[in-house]
């Protein structure tokens, strides 16, 4: 990465964690665009070029997760094995992905995103692209994008869980012994039910 890019992506992190601090301390509607881009120091519009939409401010933080899914596929025997050992993997490391982080900042963030409608549609949005890059990346068609959505589903579906649990205070050594049987079941399933068109991605790509 050269200096312009370097910069470019300092400048993305430094107005997003100015941002979510903002809107962590404030609430995320009672703070305007303009005051975001006043305590980064810069103009509102050098705002927009970076950020087109509000809650992109917020959602930046996880963009780099968005096509990890259709990354991750081609890392194993199976796209499920693949996305499983992944996010077994994060689990066990307690990435925020997961759910599975007591932080203060990291449950702040969380209950941000949740309790915000207007994040909780553009987080819906996040996931279509994800979903779709998941698709592709299965071989396309309509078995691919049906199996893509189940993926994304469950991954949501058991990040959110532990979200929950955590933040309603559980321990994380006990909710982590639960995460990780519930999603050995989830992924379980999924490697059960998919067509077998979308089965073996890497085998395919090997032919």
């Amino acid at each position: 990465m050269g200096l312009r890019e370097r910069k470019k992506q300092r400048m993305y992190e430094t107005v997003s964690e100015t941002a979510i601090r903002l809107f962590v301390e404030k609430g995320f509607d009672a703070v305007s665009v303009a005051e975001v881009a006043a305590a980064a120091e810069i103009s509102k519009p050098t705002l927009f070029r970076y950020f087109p939409a509000k809650e992109d401010l917020v959602l930046y933080r996880i963009a780099d997760h968005e096509d990890e899914a259709a990354r991750i596929v081609r890392e194993g025997p199976s796209p499920v094995e693949a996305l499983r050992r992944h996010f077994l993997d994060g689990i066990e490391r307690c990435d925020p992905i997961t759910g599975l982080n007591d932080h203060p900042a990291v449950l702040a963030f969380h209950t941000l995103v949740y309790g915000t409608p207007a994040l909780v549609a553009r987080m819906y949005a996040y996931l279509e692209r994800s979903e779709a890059a998941l698709a592709e990346a299965l071989g396309a068609g309509l078995d691919a994008r049906l199996a893509a959505g189940q993926i994304v589903a469950v991954q949501r579906i058991l990040a959110q869980e532990n979200w929950r649990r955590i933040s309603a205070g559980e321990p994380v050594a006990e909710v982590k012994r639960d995460a990780v049987a519930a999603a050995e079941r989830a992924f379980g399933l999924l490697e059960a039910g998919l067509p077998p068109s979308v089965g073996r991605v890497s085998e395919r790509e090997a032919e």
